[in-house]
């Protein structure tokens, strides 16, 4: 009987000193804390979907299942986004926008637009409610990515 030993060693990255992981897009900065997103959303599985896709790619996901929670939450957590479906239960995604961009706490966060709403006009109605980009469902995941780092470059500059 012949006995063999084989030894493999490989190293982990330490989540403290993580880069940027080109391969699958994730948005990693060596020893800051990751963007926290709100996504308020009453869809489970739209909510499901997006919450593990945005999570895969770096974000923090809060969440939140109708319009007041979302407005609670944002007070309560201070995310650095909040994706707000315009279509929700209890206070719609119009009046909790309204909410957080009257308030002096949250009047600087983000927000893009949800909705299945596709219509000439619908992206103006969103910014007039105080939403500061729009997106249609289904989500496309590469156009949502690109327009959530677009705000949350232009936050860091301003």
């Amino acid at each position: 009987m012949i006995e063999v030993s084989i030894t493999i060693e490989f190293e982990l990255p330490r989540p403290d000193s993580a880069d940027a992981d080109e391969a699958s897009g994730a948005i990693v900065a060596r020893g800051k804390p990751m963007p926290r997103i709100l996504l308020v959303e009453d869809n489970e599985m739209n909510r499901d979907m997006l919450s593990r896709r945005l999570s895969r790619k770096g974000f923090e996901v809060l969440i939140a299942v109708d319009g007041q929670q979302g407005v609670e939450k944002t007070l309560s957590e201070s995310p650095d986004l909040v994706l707000m479906d315009m279509s929700l239960p209890v206070l719609d995604g119009w009046e909790a926008t309204r909410r957080l961009k009257a308030a002096t706490e949250t009047k600087h966060i983000p927000i893009i637009a949800l909705t299945a709403h596709a219509m000439s006009g619908d992206r103006e109605k969103t910014l007039q409610a105080g939403c500061d980009d729009y997106d249609t469902k289904p989500i496309e995941l590469p156009r949502l990515i690109s327009k959530i780092e677009a705000l949350l470059n232009a936050k860091k500059v301003s």
